[in-house]
């Protein structure tokens, strides 16, 4: 973080970050863009922005699913892509740096001209809110209850 002639840190309120790998899937995708809020209170179900236990060079991208004796348990909302607090446990409070608010998706490079209806449906789903809750119900719990 940058310093000030006070020698204090000075940190952004809020950030954009890309993301790498399939762990969030279906919430985030790979080369997504997020909108962090950072220092922004964290509750159960939010989706955040930390640095890994392990790494701590490396930023990563959870779900806080409970608030735990010495900080929060995370989880990836696709559990067979990628590390989470079942290897790491769990991820003290000064590790996880903000809330994400938004995602926004990169228009697809394209050959040529844009087709018309491409672009407005690029432009309907470019960018949405992040959804809070515990877990995304898999695909195959909406064809369960029909």
């Amino acid at each position: 973080m940058p310093e000030t002639a006070e020698g204090r840190e000075v940190r952004a309120l809020f950030g954009v970050a890309e993301v790498e790998g399939p762990s969030m899937v279906p919430t985030l995708y790979q080369g997504d863009q997020v909108f962090v809020r950072y220092g922004a209170r964290v509750r159960e179900g939010q989706v955040v922005v930390l640095r890994h236990p392990l790494q701590q060079n490396l930023l990563i991208v959870k779900r806080a699913v409970q608030r735990r004796e010495g900080g929060w348990w995370v989880r990836a909302d696709n559990p067979g892509a990628g590390a989470d607090s079942t290897v790491y446990g769990v991820v003290p409070d000064e590790l996880v740096l903000g809330r994400v608010v938004a995602r926004y998706r990169p228009r697809p490079r394209e050959r040529g001209q844009w087709r018309v209806l491409g672009a407005v449906v690029w432009l309907l789903s470019a960018v949405r809110p992040v959804p809070s809750g515990r877990f995304p119900r898999p695909a195959s719990w909406r064809l369960r209850a029909r």
